[in-house]
């Protein structure tokens, strides 16, 4: 199999899922879509992405995804620096927003194309001032949508509640995938070797 992505969340999510012999090859598109709704675009970036990688390897398991926090109808990206993150984080506290990974599965040879998504709403406590500052000085927001880390042991201080699955906040909705491949009678050990 072929994860279309650099995120090092992802392939710790399949790894540790019990999924070898991952091959990591990252796909250089802009991440834009054409679609309206949100979830079309999120779907269609990370189909782009496998699509991408997919023309080269033919024969080949080609896995792609795309997270994004969403707060307030506005999509929240990778902070631009401290400051950036420490803005972000306020408007968080208090609050619910939602986090969604789109997802695609392709083997153009086998003729399988997969996509899909899931969503999760995350709920912040409310944050004063220093415990954002304290979080942003353990280096954990700087490379994350919405300048949060979930897995991370300094996200412990935001997190009030999490309604959906943990892992599609880290990066990919493991459970929603088999779902998924279930859905199309496809077994895992048909996609990958374990």
């Amino acid at each position: 199999m072929i994860l279309a992505s650099k995120s090092p969340r992802r392939l710790e999510i399949l790894t540790n899922f019990g999924i070898k012999n991952i091959k990591v090859i990252t796909a250089e598109i802009e991440e834009v879509s054409e679609k309206k709704e949100i979830i079309d675009q999120i779907m269609d970036i990370a189909k782009k992405k496998g699509d991408e990688i997919a023309k080269s390897f033919p024969d080949e398991f080609i896995l792609s995804a795309d997270t994004v926090v969403i707060s307030n109808n506005l999509v929240l990206g990778k902070p631009k620096d401290e400051k950036d993150a420490f803005n972000t984080l306020k408007s968080l506290s208090g609050k619910s927003h939602k986090v969604i990974t789109g997802y695609s599965l392709l083997n153009i040879s086998k003729d399988i194309s997969i996509c899909g998504y899931d969503e999760t709403i995350v709920t912040f406590k409310e944050l004063e001032d220093e415990e954002i500052k304290w979080y942003i000085n353990t280096g954990e927001p700087m490379d994350k949508a919405g300048s949060y880390g979930i897995q991370g042991v300094g996200a412990g201080i935001l997190i009030d509640k999490i309604n959906g699955e943990f892992y599609n906040v880290m990066g990919f909705p493991i459970s929603k995938f088999v779902s998924d491949l279930k859905k199309q009678n496809i077994k895992l050990q048909d996609i990958i070797e374990f």
